[in-house]
């Protein structure tokens, strides 16, 4: 017989002790997600960084070495690949991306090959009629070029399945690896598309450059996803639940896609392709804001669905309150910035004739590029509770008052009426996608420090009206003095707290 030495007061000791060691240790596993999180997010968004800079390196590479049309025909192959990319892959990569933090190897294996059968019969039979059809399809997209159209084909092969093996090494959370093919795929066509327009491909030239590109990365990754699971062979135990839900996601992929970048094509039939190349630029460089919530996008799915498996549900609000607050911290300066200054970066990096009749496109672009990115926050209450119908919904009806706008306002007010419908249509789904997320998981953010932003802002945008900085040089200047203001301001304002500079130091320092 086992006795009880213990008094009733020690054993609440004991269990307060157990208690307070529960609690360490959870605050101490606690601690340890957040940092995992800010390490990735940081990665990716330095990884942003870097593709934002490559846009703006490949910009003055093209707008220099091509005239307006050859330069519109290039934006018009990039928009139809990503609308390409909606329609073929079937939502099947961002189902990956909500399974497969879940599975194990084995279940990791089978449904990686019977997504990726089921991906390449559809891109082989699609790329297979552009190339039959060359000549009808070259006449309303690529202004007669019958060539161009032909290589369109091939690219089409390369970049759709790229973008189904990039997705895998997002959904098991390989963050170095999807960085670094990120940033080859960027840099190696910059370099390519620059050789082959200096030694006189023009713009086939261009199209080379990034067809190399998609073929040697679709080779790398492949070999690197055989070497991590191995070869397998297609069973399609459970295709029915993922294209249940995937398929539902591409009516709103396809309508995400008419609001973001279906204007050039309402552009081009109204006003002609060089206004194309005015609207483009402009857009390019007001879109500069998703690079904040690039990471976002890419890392709350699959940290969020790991949680909400696990009924962690004060994990995914915690992580979800944060990312908005961090979020609207930088993206409402760079909307700012962006908006005063983008006269000056156009001359910098187009032509005059570009800048002046496009600067005043960017503001609103940046707007619509805010609003995507609260968007990105709020979807994943929808995203998992696997209510993908709804976000579908939502996108057709931002689609149809996009198309409708586009119609009325480009015929009358030009190209700026194609930002005004951008704007509204993303106003439209980020409203409804708060309503419907915030009753799935009942979010509650304190938005205090929403006006103490826009009045640090208000008070960079002073000094960017004072200075009006002309040239390279003076503009990066005055964007370093903006950013030193803004952030004492923010903290003289209590946006941010010294606890809270504390926490990140430890988050990201230890």
């Amino acid at each position: 017989m086992i006795l009880n030495v213990h008094s009733p007061l020690d054993n609440v000791l004991i269990r307060i002790t157990q208690r307070n060691k529960e609690n360490i240790e959870n605050n101490h596993d606690n601690m340890n997600d957040y940092k995992r999180f800010a390490q990735r997010i940081g990665l990716i968004g330095f990884t942003n960084i870097l593709i934002a800079l490559s846009s703006i390196i490949l910009l003055p590479i093209l707008t220099n070495n091509l005239n307006v049309n050859e330069y519109g025909i290039w934006i018009q192959i990039s928009v139809t690949l990503n609308l390409m990319s909606a329609l073929t892959t079937l939502g099947l990569p961002y189902t990956m991306v909500r399974y497969f933090p879940a599975f194990k190897s084995e279940e990791i294996k089978e449904s990686f090959y019977s997504m990726g059968f089921v991906i390449a019969i559809i891109i082989l039979t699609v790329a297979s009629l552009f190339f039959l059809f060359s000549k009808n399809i070259s006449i309303i997209l690529f202004d007669g070029n019958i060539f161009i159209t032909k290589l369109f084909s091939l690219i089409l092969i390369t970049y759709c399945l790229n973008a189904f093996l990039t997705n895998y090494f997002r959904a098991l959370q390989k963050i170095r690896k999807y960085s670094l093919f990120t940033l080859i795929q960027t840099y190696l066509m910059v370099i390519l598309t620059y050789y082959l327009l200096k030694i006189g491909f023009g713009l086939n030239g261009a199209i080379y450059g990034f067809l190399i590109t998609q073929i040697i990365l679709l080779i790398v990754m492949f070999l690197l996803i055989i070497a991590d699971i191995g070869i397998g062979i297609p069973k399609f135990n459970n295709i029915k639940d993922y294209l249940s839900f995937g398929i539902p996601t591409i009516p709103g992929n396809i309508s995400s896609w008419i609001v973001d970048l279906s204007d050039r094509y309402m552009i081009n039939i109204f006003l002609g392709i060089s206004f194309v190349a005015y609207y483009s630029p402009a857009y390019t460089l007001g879109n500069i804001v998703t690079m904040i919530s690039g990471p976002l996008a890419l890392l709350l799915p699959t940290v969020l669905s790991q949680y909400y498996e696990k009924n962690q549900i004060e994990k995914v609000k915690s992580f979800s309150k944060y990312s908005l607050k961090y979020y609207l911290i930088l993206a409402i300066p760079t909307v700012f910035g962006l908006s005063l200054l983008s006269k000056q970066i156009l001359l910098i990096l187009t032509t005059p004739q570009i800048a002046l009749n496009s600067y005043f496109i960017t503001p609103l672009i940046s707007v619509s590029a805010l609003l995507f990115g609260i968007y990105i926050i709020f979807l994943n209450g929808i995203f998992l509770e696997k209510k993908t119908k709804i976000l579908g919904l939502l996108w057709t009806i931002s689609a149809i008052t996009n198309i409708l706008l586009n119609v009325i306002l480009i015929d009358y007010i030009g190209i700026i009426g194609a930002a005004i419908s951008t704007i509204i249509a993303y106003g439209i789904v980020c409203f409804f996608t708060i309503k419907y997320s915030t009753k799935y998981l009942n979010f509650k953010f304190d938005l205090k420090y929403l006006p103490k932003c826009i009045i640090s802002s208000i008070i960079m945008s002073i000094i960017i009206g004072i200075f009006n900085p002309i040239g390279m040089i003076n503009v990066i200047i005055v964007i370093i003095v903006c950013i030193l203001i803004y952030t004492i301001s923010i903290i003289i304002l209590k946006v941010i707290t010294i606890e809270e500079i504390n926490e990140i130091k430890t988050i990201l320092f230890g």
